[in-house]
């Protein structure tokens, strides 16, 4: 078995194990207290709650022409290196994943709203499959390329059906000093081939209208999958489902409350379902009244199902809120 000289010497002596981090977490804290990491933060939390990117001067500057985006880059990740060729063991105390393609290092983040630094390895690229379908999510996406040349498709949504869209697609290279603004609800990218490293700035935020995820086939526009674009929503579905299989009646008010919530309708109509299954009288007061509200985008499915639950059990039509 190899053991490196530097894990050996980490074994030896409990003190380096203990302060390694406390170099990475002073730089990045350096950072942050600065005029630059302030900055940042306060414009990251003032478009995450709706303010227009053109209205903040530090954050948008990131997203145009010139070196600004690469010097701010710098300005954080340098001396994040500099103490990592001190300590190669040692972590950063920013989020950060990897695998075989992507690398990604998140910068600033303020709940669904982020800034991250991202980079594309091409030969772990070239070892995936090709791509044979596409995932569209509600979120607001701006980039920048700093370095590296790929070759992607933009797809776009031309047209949407219950069951496929009409897709259409644009192949095109992309090099340093490209920008890019999406819609993530309608226009996505996919990475074809990498020639080397490809290294972008990102800024991303939810769009706020609890729409739904979908993923669709490339050669036909088949919907093959849709689900809760928030982790939020797939928190709440598992919550309703399992005090449903546990048999908490007592807890059917509160199910039938977040049904009547402004979240995403695919939550809304799971949670509906659990707390008909539930308490048959508490879930089906609150169908009715979805299904009595105009404005609602379950109105048109819960009014089906009220009829067609009242034709099977007629005694339904009894509970105070359908007879309203």
């Amino acid at each position: 078995m190899l053991v490196r000289p530097e894990l050996t010497a980490l074994r030896g002596n409990g003190n380096a194990q203990r302060h390694l981090p406390d170099r990475m977490g002073k730089a990045v804290e350096r950072w942050r207290s600065g005029a630059s990491g302030r900055t940042a933060h306060q414009e990251l939390t003032k478009l995450h709650n709706g303010a227009d990117l053109g209205d903040l001067p530090y954050l948008s500057a990131l997203f145009e022409p010139g070196d600004f985006a690469t010097r701010f880059s710098a300005d954080l990740i340098g001396p994040l290196l500099v103490e990592l060729a001190r300590d190669p063991l040692a972590q950063s105390p920013l989020r950060h994943s990897t695998d075989s393609v992507l690398t990604t290092l998140t910068i600033l983040q303020r709940d669904t709203t982020a800034l991250t630094l991202l980079a594309i390895d091409g030969a772990g690229l070239d070892r995936r499959p090709h791509p044979h379908s596409v995932c569209f999510n509600p979120c607001e996406t701006w980039e920048h390329v700093l370095a590296g040349t790929a070759q992607v498709d933009r797809v776009r949504v031309a047209a949407r059906l219950s069951d496929r869209a009409e897709l259409v697609r644009e192949s095109c290279w992309v090099a340093p000093g490209a920008l890019a603004h999406r819609i993530g609800s309608h226009e996505a990218q996919i990475y074809l081939r990498v020639p080397a490293t490809h290294v972008l700035i990102k800024l991303q935020r939810d769009s706020g209208d609890c729409a739904t995820a979908c993923e669709y086939a490339l050669k036909d526009g088949a919907l093959l999958q849709q689900a809760a674009a928030r982790s939020s929503d797939s928190q709440h579905e598992l919550a309703a489902s399992l005090l449903a299989r546990m048999g908490r009646r007592d807890a059917a008010p509160l199910l039938a409350a977040m049904v009547e919530e402004h979240a995403s309708p695919a939550m809304r109509w799971q949670v509906l379902r659990e707390c008909l299954a539930l308490d048959t009288a508490e879930g089906f007061a609150a169908l009715c009244r979805v299904a009595g509200r105009a404005d609602d985008p379950l109105r048109i499915p819960a009014e089906a199902l009220r009829a067609q639950l009242v034709a099977t059990y007629p005694q339904l039509s009894e509970i105070e809120p359908c007879r309203a």
